[in-house]
């Protein structure tokens, strides 16, 4: 009887174990049925363009070390004088030193996800590469589930034989209407541009659909609350090497002036061969200020719009050759550079992207034409004149492929007591965006200010974590002004847990995760007339 009872014993307390303490939780289970990525960026590119869409995948569920990207130097495919396209010889060469490493970079993901393949992901000159990896051998063929080709190269069938989409920018010299993959799922992506179809979250709806085979919970880009974490890389630009020996420097600045609000730097670092930085913990909601200094150059500061949530591919890019090709530089003016992976339109009329410094508009039909696809526009005051003139791009940085230059004359000062103000209305619609920074002279300091290439829709504040006692929980649903709502998908850490359709819907009752004690709800809802919203909640448990 006592042995009996015994064996019982030690079987409950068994049974006890795999259920409550053993057994894998949702989130956990949730990410073993994704396979992890790698993305590679095109002709003069960088993990940059993939920055946004890192966030969104990780929103919707992805961990956030199964997105990866693979950087290259592209300067060998630089086209021959006299030629028209890529160097074919150049491309060769980037392959022989490419191909080995991402075979090293897709055994490491698959060895650390425990994944048997990789998905793969290439944007323009990558697409051409990633083909050619595909079609150099089935080894390599079968460690890929699925590719996805984003406005670059054609082909008359998958690559290796892997599940193919192939994404398609709809305007501008790099993107021709025809165009497609035999035997891949072909899908264009409406009123964009080359670099654009990267970053749009219109990409990223039919990325995360072709992977999954559902809907993504939302493709904003998500606000988080409390602490996040930032962290990168700072590299020679174009050639993607690390900046070995340079000191960055991550410093809190004050939203209304872009001044320093502290006399110590929040955290410093010395950079290895990498390139590496990071990460450090920072508030969501808040700007900061990234310091690039190295022994005898200017230092390089770099501005952003405030930080939505915890970004971990952001690129300070240093190219000592782009810096110094606008002639020696003026005490008496700022010099910088705005990006924005999303091209910057200046002659599309009502769609046209209204950039001005110090309220100077410099995004003008003249210096940034859709034609030219501008990623980068540089500017400083050329001749050190004192003057502006924005009739006419600048002659040595409009001849580079992505950039444009601007001649911006913007008042210095020594200390930099003043500012520049920045302002964005994109593709002439939706609020106007401000940022500014201090007023540095060229000669000792150089600046950056990279513009998110997304518009937000989502709430900027998320609501405090609210405190959830029982399994079940309800959220009411705020009906809209003139306007009921028909239709709620209900998403807990990116994964879609529960649909809702009725002639109004006014709640909805979700189940508490097992075994997490904090956790994210993404509620969106549509209008009987088609309006969609996203309302976002955090919760704890009690």
């Amino acid at each position: 009887m006592k042995v009996g009872f015994a064996r019982r014993l030690a079987l409950l307390v068994l049974l006890a174990a795999l259920i409550c303490g053993a057994a894998p939780t949702a989130g956990a289970q949730a990410a073993a049925a994704l396979n992890p990525m790698i993305f590679v960026h095109g002709y003069v590119g960088s993990g940059s363009q993939f920055e946004s869409q890192k966030m969104r995948f990780v929103e919707n569920g992805y961990p956030d070390s199964y997105v990866q990207v693979l950087e290259y130097d592209s300067t060998p495919a630089t086209p021959v004088p006299g030629t028209s396209g890529l160097n074919p010889v150049g491309i060769h060469v980037i392959e022989q030193q490419m191909f080995p490493r991402l075979d090293q970079q897709i055994a490491q993901l698959k060895a650390q996800t425990g994944r048997s393949r990789v998905e793969l992901l290439a944007h323009s000159l990558g697409t051409t590469l990633m083909q050619d990896y595909l079609n150099s051998s089935p080894a390599r063929a079968a460690n890929v589930a699925d590719y996805v080709n984003i406005d670059g190269r054609t082909a008359s069938s998958p690559p290796g034989g892997v599940r193919t989409l192939a994404l398609w920018a709809t305007k501008g010299p790099l993107s021709p209407a025809g165009r497609s993959i035999g035997g891949a799922q072909n899908v264009t992506i409406p009123d964009s541009t080359h670099v654009q179809s990267a970053t749009s979250p219109v990409s990223f709806d039919a990325i995360y659909r072709f992977f999954t085979g559902r809907s993504p919970a939302t493709t904003d880009i998500v606000p988080e609350h409390g602490k996040i974490t930032l962290s990168g890389k700072a590299l020679n630009f174009p050639n993607n090497t690390g900046l070995a020996g340079a000191t960055v420097q991550v410093w809190p600045i004050d939203d209304a002036t872009g001044q320093r609000t502290s006399t110590d730097p929040i955290a410093t670092y010395s950079l290895g061969s990498g390139g590496d930085w990071g990460p450090v913990s920072a508030q969501a909601g808040r700007r900061y200020e990234l310091a690039l200094l190295r022994p005898g150059v200017p230092v390089h500061h770099f501005y952003y719009e405030p930080f939505l949530r915890s970004d971990h591919l952001l690129r300070l890019l240093e190219s000592d050759a782009l810096r110094s090709a606008g002639g020696a530089p003026s005490t008496k003016s700022v010099a910088m550079v705005v990006i924005r992976y999303k091209e910057l339109w200046g002659d599309q009329g009502s769609e046209s992207d209204v950039l001005k410094l110090n309220g100077l508009s410099v995004c003008t039909a003249a210096i940034c034409p859709l034609n030219h696809e501008v990623n980068a526009l540089f500017a400083y005051d050329r001749g050190d004149d004192g003057k502006s003139d924005t009739s006419k791009p600048d002659p040595v940085y409009y001849q580079l492929p992505f950039v444009s230059g601007v001649d911006a004359y913007m008042p210095a000062q020594n200390p930099p007591v003043g500012k520049v103000t920045l302002t964005l209305r994109s593709r002439g619609r939706g609020p106007v965006r401000t940022l500014t920074f201090p007023n540095f002279t060229a000669v000792s300091d150089v600046v950056t200010v990279q513009l998110n290439d997304f518009e937000q829709t989502a709430a900027a504040s998320p609501t405090p974590a609210a405190c959830v006692r029982r399994q079940r929980f309800v959220i009411r649903i705020r009906q809209l002004r003139h306007g009921r709502i028909v239709r709620v998908a209900a998403y807990i850490n990116g994964h879609r847990i529960k649909r809702v359709r009725r002639h109004r819907v006014r709640r909805i009752v979700l189940r508490r995760p097992r075994g997490r004690n904090n956790f994210r709800v993404v509620i969106v809802t549509w209008t009987a007339d088609g309006r969609r919203k996203v309302m976002v909640r955090h919760f704890r448990r009690c």
